[in-house]
């Protein structure tokens, strides 16, 4: 009986440990990118994603991008990318020599879509050229809490996920693509659908005092966007705590108590 209580305090610690690092705990973080311009936009901006298991609230901020179509502000479809190398596709990608990167000549670096960027509606690979639900015009502010299936949270949390604004000037383009019609979307102009401005997600570092808590003027435990140091130091003060009772036991065993 005693051989087993020495057992049982590490074990408890292992299980407390095991606690910390479970599935919800590695679920929930945050993410940001910074979007740099493609094919000649000028489009730039900041996206952060925030996950909780898996619901993600997307912040996105973008300017520079094409302002008129058609006589009415310039639609930008907007999409997370996974399933590639997590890198945004450089001139190098144009495989046809038209002077832009489609984006099926980038889907092997950047990855396929598994969620649309809407401002409303269906968030999923069907609304890709959805133009009427995403944001217009040259700069635009974005924020909306959607589900990510768990492939995408993966991949976000792998580093491996990459966000695309599309929608490029027409008259920014080489000759030889401003005739294109879009491969996504043939009745649509290449230039609708061309990638625009593209970035790796990363997690955000956070450190610092735990928000809203009051200034006491004593800093608080740096922290990351998921909680795990926060967790980790749970963990280690109860496996110290074990630690410390199966060696009480071990004594008292010796003592013959």
């Amino acid at each position: 009986m005693k051989t087993s209580l020495f057992i049982a305090a590490p074990a408890a610690a292992l299980g407390a440990l095991a606690l910390a690092a479970g599935p919800a705990a590695a679920q929930d973080g945050s993410y940001q990118a910074s979007l740099a311009p493609a094919n000649n936009s000028g489009t730039s901006g900041q996206v952060m994603i925030d996950t909780r298991g898996q619901e993600a609230t997307i912040t996105m901020n973008v300017s520079g991008a094409a302002e008129i179509w058609q006589n009415a502000p310039f639609p930008h479809g907007q999409h997370i990318h996974i399933g590639g190398q997590g890198i945004c596709p450089g001139p190098e990608a144009d495989a046809d020599g038209d002077g832009v990167v489609s984006s099926p000549e980038g889907d092997p670096l950047a990855g396929t879509i598994p969620a649309s960027l809407t401002l409303e509606g269906d968030t999923s690979p069907a609304s890709a050229v959805a133009i009427d639900r995403f944001p217009a015009g040259g700069a635009y502010s974005y924020n909306r809490t959607i589900t990510l299936d768990a492939a995408t949270i993966q991949a976000i949390q792998a580093g491996t996920a990459t966000v695309e604004v599309h929608g490029v000037d027409p008259n920014l383009l080489p000759p030889a693509a401003q005739q294109k019609a879009s491969p996504e979307a043939p009745s649509l102009p290449l230039a609708a659908t061309l990638s625009a401005a593209c970035g790796t997600l990363t997690a955000s570092q956070v450190s610092g005092p735990m928000p809203g808590a009051p200034d006491t003027g004593i800093e608080g435990p740096q922290r990351t966007g998921d909680g795990t140091a926060a967790l980790a130091d749970a963990a280690g003060i109860g496996a110290a705590a074990a630690v410390a009772g199966a060696v009480a036991l071990r004594r008292r065993a010796a003592r013959g108590d």
